[in-house]
């Protein structure tokens, strides 16, 4: 099995392992690990396609999963915790129904897709406008564009270009090809489609593992945005809040909280995303 790519923050204690967003890299982990490694052995992963990670082709969720897994057996990993953003959250608590066997909590942080179909309408142009967006050759002004868009949300330039670069391959000529390539963004959009048309609460059914649902408290950040996409926003964070609230209430194995940031929390309020994570391991069972 080829092992897709780990950076080891190392440290002490119980296993974390940190998954990233859908063209994202390990490196929007690197403030949130840096703030986790005093009590906790630390992992971030490049998801296939992603980052210095291998293609996978076809992109699907289990196969995600296995890859996953072969990798953190590689590297000594037997209890995790498994803890992912984006597209992250939602593979991390596939690995947890996966592998309940051995991991010990799962925690999503704003992975959630959009709703049942029709449950929002709009969200399907959402889906478009982002499958039309990734996998990508873009220019040579890449980095500096992502700069200053991460600045509207208050990310630290640093922070920012590093996450940027490691999130995309340079190619000759001075562009930048984004990850995952097109073939395997589409696929990985198809999955996404897949998980989010059985609703979170069906979604979420027979995941026995404890959960952390946490939800972006900005749905769509300090930026003006189009009429119609604050609307959708507003009223899926409104439906899903409630969903998640109900959840809660049923299911003694799911915790649910909020964090005032955007859906790029791990690289806006890093501190607070890590704070969450730890408190919520600290009071795992034994």
């Amino acid at each position: 099995m080829t092992l897709l790519h780990v950076r080891d923050h190392g440290g002490d204690g119980p296993e974390l392992v940190l998954l990233h967003g859908a063209g994202r890299s390990h490196a929007d982990w690197d403030a949130v690990a840096g703030e986790l490694t005093a009590g906790h052995r630390v992992l971030a992963l490049d998801l296939p396609g992603h980052g210095r990670s291998p293609d996978l082709s076809p992109w699907t969720m289990p196969a995600a999963v296995r890859g996953i897994a072969g990798t953190l057996a590689a590297h000594g990993v037997t209890a995790p915790v498994m803890v992912g953003t984006s597209l992250g959250g939602l593979a991390a608590v596939e690995y947890a129904r996966a592998h309940d066997d051995v991991v010990r909590a799962a925690v999503n942080l704003d992975g959630f897709w959009w709703g049942r179909p029709g449950e929002y309408p709009g969200a399907e142009r959402v889906g478009e406008l982002l499958r039309a967006a990734t996998g990508v050759v873009a220019p040579p002004e890449y980095i500096e564009d992502e700069v200053a868009h991460a600045a509207r949300y208050g990310i630290p330039a640093d922070r920012a270009e590093a996450a940027a670069r490691a999130a995309a391959r340079p190619i000759p000529g001075g562009g930048w090809q984004t990850l995952p390539e097109r073939p395997a963004a589409q696929q990985m959009f198809d999955e996404l489609d897949r998980l989010g048309a059985l609703g979170v609460t069906s979604w979420l059914a027979g995941v026995t593992r404890p959960l952390l649902l946490v939800q972006a408290g900005r749905p769509h950040g300090p930026m003006p945005v189009a009429g119609w996409f604050a609307e959708l926003t507003e009223r899926f964070a409104r439906g899903l809040a409630a969903e998640l609230a109900e959840l809660a209430r049923v299911r003694p194995t799911i915790s649910v909280a909020r964090v005032e940031a955007g859906h790029a929390m791990v690289l806006e309020t890093p501190e607070a995303v890590a704070t969450l994570i730890a408190g919520f391991v600290r009071d795992l069972p034994a």
